[in-house]
């Protein structure tokens, strides 16, 4: 049967038996007994699935995984113990050294630094391009060994709506997979896939969790590239795995076989798995996200609107805002809201917006952004502290860029601790 989104959250993943508990058990075990030493073989073998150790996968793990996999109409998923792990392992599992990477460069500044420093460590190279570049300056960033696009949907933390169409596009012509990261939004908002997406990820840690409670991340396969149309560029896919009995994951699990190569080489080697209790946590949580989603884009519109009018904030970026440079985007990809975020610029320099951000009392700062409490953060200052001007100036975060989180509260309320924290700061 099929449903809504909203009923998914809540019903998606787990569909138990008669007698069976309703709610998805904490499997908190780190092994599985088996009264076969021919059947534990075929595990370890990977021509029988099922669970023998913890570190690679786990029921409870995978009942939320299955649900997020519903809830982005994927056809396989896996969770990882965070968010950069899932973008770490969505993109090294098809990359090796001397492959290239095609990167938007508005993404989280996590990300940035994991892309255009960490993999280059391991001879993985990139090329950065700004997601408002025409097709021509996107074509032009593609090399004979780029192996993959990676985008967000909406960039964290300057709110800039991905134009789906010409990522997807490039990314096709030239025979490689496009992996976006849909934290913002969430499924709730946008499905990647339904896009021409191949690959999504998700910051669990964000409004999927939406309670600061757990770490954790998510990915999500379309299932639709076809690896074995592009057997030369994607050896690990399509070619023999010595390390598993000459498995070849595209051939031998068709769809399934990015997220079963992730899991028995990836998590198996690198161990970032999540624990089982923080899995339930995050998939009891789920269950709210429709509604949480609902009142988060409800206030944002509030909130981005009394500011779009104050003299004391230079600029406002929120898509829902009819005059925003991404509000047409949003409506084609987004047209049931975007998120809880807004970009805000508070002039005066670095100590004036500290002197803002000290003031505020409702309005928490915070290294997080996304939950149910509205909290802020000045990016230049913190998570984007590593990079440069010019770098932070093509990340599309500037100087006087503030991250505002609304929270599920009443919007008047946050309006108000934002013009009182605005008063103060003044007077400082």
């Amino acid at each position: 049967m099929s449903t809504h989104i909203d009923t998914t959250c809540v019903q998606g993943g787990y569909h138990p038996g008669n007698g069976e508990p309703r709610t998805p058990p904490i499997v908190a075990s780190t092994t599985f007994k088996y009264t076969s030493s021919e059947q534990m073989s075929r595990l370890f073998d990977l021509s029988e699935s099922g669970y023998f150790y913890t570190r690679l996968s786990n029921p409870t793990s995978d009942t939320v995984a299955a649900k997020i996999c519903e809830m982005e109409g994927g056809v396989a998923a896996m969770l990882t113990s965070s968010g950069q792990a899932a973008n770490f392992f969505a993109l090294f599992n098809i990359c090796n050294a001397g492959d290239h990477i095609v990167a938007s460069s508005a993404i989280y500044g996590g990300t940035y630094n994991l892309i255009n420093v960490t993999m280059r460590k391991m001879n993985i190279s990139c090329t950065l391009v700004n997601p408002d570049c025409t097709p021509e300056e996107l074509e032009a960033a593609f090399q004979p060994n780029t192996r993959a696009v990676f985008a967000e949907s909406l960039s964290n933390p300057s709110v800039m709506v991905l134009d789906f169409e010409k990522f997807v596009s490039a990314a096709h012509n030239h025979g490689v997979p496009i992996i976006v990261d849909n934290t913002f939004p969430t499924p709730i908002n946008c499905r990647p896939i339904e896009y021409g997406v191949d690959i999504v990820t998700h910051s669990t840690t964000k409004y999927m969790d939406g309670h600061a409670t757990v770490v954790g991340g998510a990915i999500v396969d379309s299932g639709n590239f076809d690896w074995m149309a592009h057997t030369e560029k994607f050896p690990g896919m399509t070619e023999p795995d010595d390390s598993y009995h000459g498995v070849t994951y595209a051939k031998d699990f068709g769809k399934a076989g990015y997220i079963i190569k992730a899991t028995a080489q990836l998590m198996r080697d690198f161990g970032s798995t999540p624990a089982p209790i923080n899995a339930w946590i995050l998939g009891t949580h789920l269950e709210s996200l429709g509604v949480r989603m609902h009142r988060h884009c409800e206030n944002a519109q509030k909130v981005a609107e009394w500011a779009a009018q104050d003299p004391r904030i230079s600029w406002v970026t929120y898509p829902g805002l009819p005059g925003d440079k991404y509000h047409a985007l949003a409506e084609k990809y987004m047209p049931n809201g975007t998120c809880g975020v807004i970009a805000l610029g508070i002039p005066g320099g670095r100590d004036h917006v500290s002197a803002v951000l000290d003031s505020l009392k409702l309005v928490s700062i915070a290294t997080h952004v996304a939950d149910a409490r509205s909290c802020v953060l000045y990016p230049a200052g913190t998570t984007h502290r590593q990079l440069t001007d010019e770098q932070l100036e093509e990340a599309g975060v500037g100087i006087d860029l503030v991250r505002l989180s609304c929270g599920i509260e009443n919007a008047e309320d946050i309006i108000a601790d934002l013009d009182q924290a605005l008063t103060a700061a003044e007077t400082k």
